[in-house]
C-alpha cells in the first residue's frame, strides 16, 4: 500500500496553499493531494455564473507567498483560478495531485500511527497511508446546493437554474430574469445579468448588508510601481488586515454607528427617492452575517438606470410566467436563478474513524479552529467569517508544518489536542446566516477557553499559531504504537 507523509485533501486555493508550504518549510516530506474533481481550482473551477468574483480583496484572498499582480482588487472567478493554477504550475504542486479521487473514509490506525484513507476513483476504491491528513475541502458540497422547494413549480414553464451548477447553454439575452436571493451570489449576479437581460429582479426575504468598494486599489496600484511587487503586497496585505481588524471591532463595538454608515453610503448610490429602509436596512447587525461586497456600485448602478430592481416579499407560488407573492404582487419570469445558498458539510463528509469507532464531528471540541480533540494528526482549513478566507488558511499550513518539523525532531509520530475538564462548549461558527444555522447540528463545537477559543482575529492567530508553543499542556505527543486514550 502505498505511504506518504502527509496527504492533503483538496486542490483548491487551499490545497495548493497548503502544498507550497510543505515544500518551503518541510524540505523531504512526501505528499499527495487528492481531488474529487477533475482539476485545480476547487471554488474558483466548479462556479461558472455569470460575474463569478472574490468577496474579499486579492492582497488577503491571495497566498501570503505570492503576490497578487493585477489591477483589480475585487477579481473575477477566472483570474483568481489563473492564479491559483499558476501557483501549482510554478512550483510543480500539480506533479502531485491526483485527481478524480473523492476520499469517503479515514480509518486511523494506533499500532502503525498512520491514516488509511479510502478514495473512490474512476477505476474503482483506493486506499493510501498517510502520517498526517490535511484536509483542504472547504465547507460546502460540490454537489448539492441548498435549494428550498415552492408551491408550483411543477407550473413554471421557464427555465429554474441554481448557480452552482450553471448551464453552459442558458441564453438570457433579453429575458425577464427573477434571482431569488440576497446574499453574496445575488448581488454579483443581477448587475452581471442585467447588461443582457430585458429586466433582473433580486428578490428578497429580507435584505442584506452592502457595502461598496473600488475595483481597484489605489494604494497598491501606486506602490507596486514605486516600491516593487513584493514590498507594495507585503504593506497592501497589511493595510487590510488592519483596515478589516478595524471595521470589525467598530460593528462589535458601535454597531449602531456602522449601520447609520452603510446606509448612509448606499442612500447616497441610490438618491433620496429610493426606499432605502425597505430593501436594504437588514434587521441584525453587520457581521452578524457577512456583509455583501460589490465593486464600484454595480449593483446600485444597475438599479439607478432601471436594468434591475429590488423586491422585499415571500413567495405564495410559481405560476405559469412568473411568480406570485405573498403580497399579491406578480414577477413576470422567463427564467428564475436560485441563489438560495449553499449546502454546508463537515471535512467534506468523509466518516473518520479511530480503530473503528466512529469519530463524531458534531460532539468533537476544536482545537485553535483546525484540530479535532482526541483525534490524532487531522487538521482542516476553514477560513475567516470577518476576513478573508486564505489568511487562516495560510496560518493553519504554517502551524501543521511547525508541528510536523518538532515530531520529526523529537522522533515522535503522533500529536493529538486533548481536550481538558470543564471546558464549556460553544457553537463552532457564531453566525446568524442561514447555511450555518441549517448546520448547527453537525458543525464540531469550539471551547470557552484557549486554545479550543475560535477568535476570527488574524493578528491574535498569527502570535498564536506562527510562535506560539507547540508543546502547551493540550497537544499530547507520542511515538509509534503509542496513542492515549482519552478518559
Amino acid at each position: 500500500m502505498e505511504h506518504v507523509d502527509v496527504l492533503i485533501v483538496g486542490a483548491g486555493l487551499s490545497g495548493i496553499g497548503a502544498a507550497w508550504h510543505l515544500q518551503d518549510r518541510c524540505p523531504g516530506t512526501s505528499y499527495a493531494i487528492w481531488e474529487a474533481r477533475d482539476a485545480i481550482g476547487g471554488t474558483w473551477d466548479l462556479f461558472r455564473y455569470p460575474g463569478i468574483r472574490s468577496d474579499s480583496d486579492m492582497f488577503t484572498l491571495g497566498y501570503r507567498f505570492k503576490p497578487w499582480l493585477e489591477k483589480r482588487a475585487i477579481a473575477d472567478g477566472a483570474s483568481i483560478l489563473r492564479y491559483v493554477r499558476e501557483t501549482a504550475r510554478e512550483n510543480g504542486i500539480d506533479r502531485n495531485i491526483r485527481f478524480g479521487h473523492k476520499v469517503v473514509a479515514a480509518h486511523w490506525n494506533a499500532a502503525d500511527a498512520v491514516w488509511e484513507v479510502e478514495a473512490e476513483t474512476p477505476q474503482g476504491r483506493v486506499t493510501i497511508r498517510a502520517g498526517f491528513v490535511l484536509m483542504c475541502s472547504g465547507y460546502y458540497s460540490y454537489d448539492e446546493g441548498h435549494r428550498p422547494e415552492w408551491p408550483g413549480e411543477a407550473d413554471f414553464e421557464g427555465r429554474l437554474v441554481h448557480p452552482q451548477f450553471w448551464p453552459a447553454d442558458l441564453d438570457y439575452t433579453g429575458k425577464r430574469v427573477v434571482v431569488i436571493g440576497s446574499g453574496a451570489t445575488a448581488v454579483t449576479l443581477v448587475p452581471e445579468m442585467a447588461k443582457a437581460a430585458a429586466h433582473v429582479t433580486m428578490l428578497q426575504r429580507s435584505p442584506t448588508w452592502v457595502l461598496s468598494m473600488p475595483a481597484e486599489d489605489k494604494f497598491a496600484n501606486l506602490t507596486r510601481r514605486t516600491l516593487g511587487a513584493k514590498l507594495s503586497y507585503f504593506l497592501t496585505r497589511w493595510r487590510k488586515v488592519g483596515l478589516q481588524m478595524l471595521f470589525y471591532r467598530m460593528t462589535r463595538k458601535r454597531p449602531e454607528k456602522v449601520k447609520e454608515h452603510l446606509l448612509g453610503m448606499t442612500r447616497a448610490a441610490l438618491g433620496p427617492d429610493y426606499d432605502v429602509e425597505t430593501h436594504f436596512t437588514p434587521r441584525y447587525n453587520p457581521w452578524d452575517q457577512r456583509l455583501c461586497l460589490i465593486p464600484d456600485e454595480d449593483l446600485f448602478a444597475s438599479l439607478r438606470d432601471g436594468r434591475a430592481s429590488v423586491a422585499t416579499d415571500t413567495i405564495e407560488r410559481f405560476e405559469a410566467d412568473g411568480i406570485r407573492l405573498a403580497s399579491g404582487a406578480k414577477l413576470d419570469a422567463d427564467i428564475v436563478v436560485t441563489a438560495t445558498g449553499l449546502k454546508l458539510n463537515v471535512l467534506g463528509d468523509v466518516a473518520f474513524d479511530r480503530d473503528g469507532v466512529p469519530v463524531d464531528l458534531g460532539k468533537a471540541l476544536i482545537y485553535k479552529g483546525m484540530m479535532v480533540g482526541n483525534v490524532p494528526n487531522l487538521a482542516f482549513v476553514f477560513g475567516y467569517t470577518n476576513a478573508s478566507w486564505t489568511l487562516k488558511a495560510d496560518l493553519t499550513s504554517e502551524y501543521v508544518c511547525r508541528l510536523i518539523n518538532h515530531m520529526k525532531s523529537r522522533g515522535l509520530r503522533v500529536a493529538t489536542p486533548r481536550p481538558q475538564p470543564g471546558i464549556t462548549e460553544e457553537p463552532f461558527l457564531d453566525f446568524s446566516s442561514g447555511y450555518v444555522q441549517r448546520a448547527l447540528d453537525k458543525l464540531p463545537k469550539q471551547g470557552n477557553v484557549k486554545p479550543w477559543k475560535l477568535y476570527q482575529n488574524y493578528a491574535l492567530d498569527l502570535v498564536t499559531l506562527r510562535y506560539g508553543k507547540l508543546e502547551d499542556g493540550t497537544m499530547e505527543f507520542s511515538g509509534v504504537g503509542f496513542v492515549k486514550e482519552a478518559a
